[in-house]
C-alpha cells in the first residue's frame, strides 16, 4: 500500500474516500496508511454484493469496450490507454441515464434529422466519437 501511495505522489491527496468491501486482504495497516494521507475508508455493508455497483459497472464497461479489444504491452501503455478512455467516458461518451447525452459535451447535441455528422476516432479507431459538421 505504501508503494502505491508513493507512486501516486501528489495525486493521492486528490482522493477523499476509498470504497472497499470487507475482504480479508484489507488489514488495519492498509486503512492506517490511507488515513495517514487523509483518505477515508468506507466499507460496503456486509453481505451486500450490489453496494459497489458503480465501480463494478465501470470495470465491466472498461473490459467490454477496451481491454477485451486491445492488446496492452506494458504498464505505461495501460496507463496511457486508460487515461484516454477515462477522458472519453467522463466527457464524450453518451450515457443512458442522461438520455444518451454526454456528461461534458464540447458541442451541442446534434439533431440527426437536419444535420450531417462527422466521426472522430478515439483510441486509434477502437471507439468513435461523433459531432455535427459546422
Amino acid at each position: 500500500m505504501r508503494n502505491l501511495l508513493m507512486d501516486l505522489g501528489d495525486r493521492a491527496t486528490e482522493s477523499r474516500f476509498l470504497v472497499r468491501d470487507r475482504a480479508g486482504q484489507f488489514t488495519a495497516p492498509f486503512d492506517a496508511a490511507l488515513a495517514h494521507v487523509d483518505i477515508r475508508v468506507v466499507k460496503t455493508p456486509p453481505r451486500c454484493p450490489l453496494a459497489n455497483c458503480f465501480a463494478e459497472r465501470f470495470v465491466r464497461t472498461v473490459r467490454a469496450e477496451l481491454t477485451d479489444r486491445l492488446l496492452i504491452f506494458c504498464e505505461r501503455h495501460a496507463r496511457a490507454v486508460l487515461a484516454e478512455y477515462v477522458r472519453h467516458y467522463n466527457g464524450r461518451r453518451p450515457h443512458r441515464a442522461r438520455e444518451l447525452r454526454p456528461p461534458r459535451p464540447i458541442h451541442p447535441v446534434a439533431d440527426l434529422r437536419h444535420e450531417q455528422i462527422k466521426r472522430r476516432p478515439a483510441l486509434g479507431g477502437l471507439i468513435n466519437e461523433y459531432e455535427r459538421i459546422a
